[in-house]
């Protein structure tokens, strides 16, 4: 059975609505809301890919570098990342996560993840096997 170009923009559609919603509950299992989603995105990325200067990090979250600016001042402010000289260039500075920064993006990451293991217990086995199968397919769709 081929698809018409109607079947897939309709997939499309409502796989981008389920997949808002979904994000979006996910995001709502928090730990501290007194760190925004921002903030612990900019905390992800130092802890994937490592310390790294302001700027870089600006890049790797897509945002104007003084808006990142911002984010470091506030996040040093609330001890979650330091600043270093960097090695090679005096001019700039090295920004790195703190213990505690690890601590909560751990604790972020259970308390999502015990959420979604709730939500899964209610589903059949066979949905979850389906979901399996899904995230794979997912993971392409993001990669690609």
């Amino acid at each position: 059975m081929s698809r018409t170009p109607l079947d897939t923009a309709a997939l499309a559609h409502d796989l981008r609505l389920a997949v808002m919603r979904f994000s979006r509950r996910l995001r709502n299992q928090r730990v501290d809301h007194s760190v925004t989603l921002t903030h612990l995105a900019a905390l992800s990325t130092l802890k994937r890919h490592g310390a790294m200067s302001p700027g870089e990090l600006a890049t790797h979250e897509r945002v104007q570098p003084p808006s990142m600016t911002r984010v470091v001042v506030a996040l040093e402010g609330m001890g979650l990342v330091t600043r270093s000289p960097h090695p090679t260039d005096g001019r700039q500075v090295v920004i790195d996560l703190t213990p505690a920064a690890g601590e909560l993006l751990d604790a972020e990451a259970q308390a999502r993840e015990a959420w979604l293991s709730e939500r899964l217990h209610e589903l059949t086995p066979e949905e979850r096997t389906v979901l399996r199968e899904a995230s794979a397919i997912m993971d392409k769709l993001a990669s690609g």
